[in-house]
């Protein structure tokens, strides 16, 4: 399987369902992400979303179903999952930064030891990216010393300093203050623009439907809908994904829609707080 065309999957997942003892919480999971592309997976908490996400970086093992990259299947039992996950990065709720090494050290601990460059040479790459991201003036500070945002934005970069062909994303602004939820969907809108391929768990609907190629929605451990997002996320066809949607509008204030032909449809107001660039 090539990955060398637009219509060819970078990432395809098969029949997956994965059960925890006699509850299965993934079911039937068919998805495929062509290089390039932004999948945004929403649903209730509990869906199944950041088990699906676990369970293509290999940190969770998978009932039935496989798992391919870049044509080769990673879920027969037979690769060096360490390997894999040099190429899928995934980047978790909580930061997960080490608390005794400073952010230069974060970013540069697993070039170093995973990929076998120079310390040199990784610093190098590392300081290339937090400037690129703006946080150049942080290298030399710890964890403990950063905003939220700022921590966030250090565990993307990292995850980046192994240069991933797939980067997952598990709802990354949940642990955020509100004020700091912007930097960070900023930085991924960057990446998209980059052309870095993405795979989201979130409850930002708003920045979904700003960013995302495509849209799958889950309920009870199984895609009930996936589409193009601006068409999901406006016009739902299955009752279960307009319920959600609803319900999500209800409990969301809304705010009087931008003007200009970048807005949002006027029911995603006020739900994005991503700061679009100039």
């Amino acid at each position: 399987m090539s990955t060398g065309t637009n219509s060819t999957p970078l990432l395809l997942i098969e029949g997956l369902y994965k059960a925890y003892d006699r509850h299965l919480v993934l079911k039937n999971i068919n998805l495929a992400v062509r290089e390039h592309e932004v999948i945004c997976l929403i649903g209730a908490s509990g869906c199944g979303k950041s088990t699906l996400l676990r369970c293509i970086n290999l940190l969770e093992e998978i009932n039935a179903g496989a798992i391919y990259l870049g044509g080769e299947a990673i879920t027969s039992g037979q690769v060096d999952a360490d390997r894999i996950r040099q190429r899928i990065g995934l980047i978790f709720q909580s930061f997960n930064l080490f608390p005794h090494m400073s952010v230069l050290e974060n970013i540069t601990l697993a070039p170093v030891k995973a990929l076998g460059i120079s310390r040199r040479e990784a610093e190098t790459e590392a300081r290339t990216l937090l400037e690129r991201f703006g946080l150049e003036e942080k290298a030399g500070e710890y964890p403990d010393r950063l905003s939220g945002g700022q921590q966030q934005r250090v565990a993307i970069i990292r995850a980046l300093a192994l240069k991933p062909r797939v980067l997952l994303l598990d709802e990354v602004t949940s642990a955020l203050d509100p004020e700091m939820v912007g930097e960070v969907l900023t930085i991924i809108a960057e990446l998209k623009a980059l052309g870095m391929t993405m795979l989201l768990a979130t409850h930002q609907m708003g920045f979904a439907y700003q960013i995302a190629d495509r849209v799958a929605f889950l309920d009870a451990g199984a895609i009930v809908e996936e589409g193009p997002a601006k068409r999901v996320l406006s016009q739902p066809e299955h009752p279960r994904t307009r319920q959600f949607l609803q319900q999500v509008l209800a409990a969301s204030p809304l705010s009087p829609a931008a003007t200009d032909d970048r807005a949002l449809p006027v029911e995603f107001a006020g739900m994005a707080p991503f700061a679009e660039r100039g």
